[in-house]
């Protein structure tokens, strides 16, 4: 089992879903967890049902002042900063042609923009606690192209090669930088999704991934368990980056 005692980790876009998941497995692996995001209600409380190992802050990841409003959180009341999951993001599915440029420039704000501000703020508090982990949540999208995903994509293609450079750059500080791509994961994001057995019968493992399929990932890279490991690219995916089933009922409906 991945142990995160004495780590303290700040997660956005923590409120529900994927960051949500992330939050619960960090604290139950003995982390002290900062959970940010817009969604204020949600993330207050799930903090509260975490007890004194979370602290709520609502959070912009575009805004510069938000992030370091949120690590000096992190370093005020849990004394340090090692790990970031950038996992705040904004999804939507629409033809190229029909995405008008400030839809494309907001959803690079978010979700690339937004992690890069995060990276730069977090370097010097890692750094001062001895190193640290950065965690990355690209996409299936970041790996492949997707039929109506080009400004989601985008996204996500960029913050997969902003990990390597980082990783490049803040490994002679002791700060590894990893993606992970998750694939199908039934979140609020994409609430059309079953899951079970059978929900995602085109896939390998022919199910849904939930959250916490992730989460397992995530926690592990944040761990020292993952110290020899960075700049790397990991999918979450039951299978999808492998290939696709032919499954004749599915292709004629």
């Amino acid at each position: 089992m991945v142990d995160l005692e004495g780590k303290v980790a700040l997660i956005t876009g923590g409120a529900r879903g994927q960051g949500a998941a992330e939050a619960r497995l960090f604290v139950a692996r003995g982390a002290k967890v900062v959970i940010t995001d817009v969604l204020t209600d949600e993330g207050r409380a799930l903090a509260e049902s975490l007890g004194g190992a979370a602290r709520f802050v609502r959070h912009d990841v575009t805004d510069d002042d938000d992030w370091n409003a949120a690590i000096a959180v992190a370093l005020g009341e849990f004394g340090g900063l090692h790990a970031l999951v950038n996992n705040a993001a904004i999804y939507t599915r629409k033809p190229l042609v029909d995405t008008e440029p400030e839809e494309f420039d907001r959803i690079l704000r978010v979700n690339l923009t937004g992690a890069f501000r995060g990276i730069r703020a977090a370097v010097t508090p890692m750094v001062q606690a001895g190193g640290g982990s950065i965690v990355n949540i690209s996409s299936q999208a970041g790996l492949e192209g997707l039929r109506s995903h080009s400004a989601y994509g985008s996204s996500k293609w960029g913050l997969r090669g902003l990990t390597k450079m980082a990783a490049m750059e803040l490994g002679p500080q002791g700060i590894r930088v990893n993606s992970v791509h998750p694939g199908p994961i039934a979140t609020p994001m994409i609430p059309q999704l079953t899951t079970g057995p059978g929900s995602y019968p085109t896939l390998p493992l022919q199910r849904t991934g939930l959250p916490e399929d992730v989460a397992e990932l995530v926690a592990f890279l944040a761990s020292d368990a993952a110290a020899y490991i960075t700049g790397a690219e990991v999918s979450v995916d039951g299978g999808l980056s492998a290939g696709k089933f032919f499954v004749p009922n599915v292709i004629e409906s």
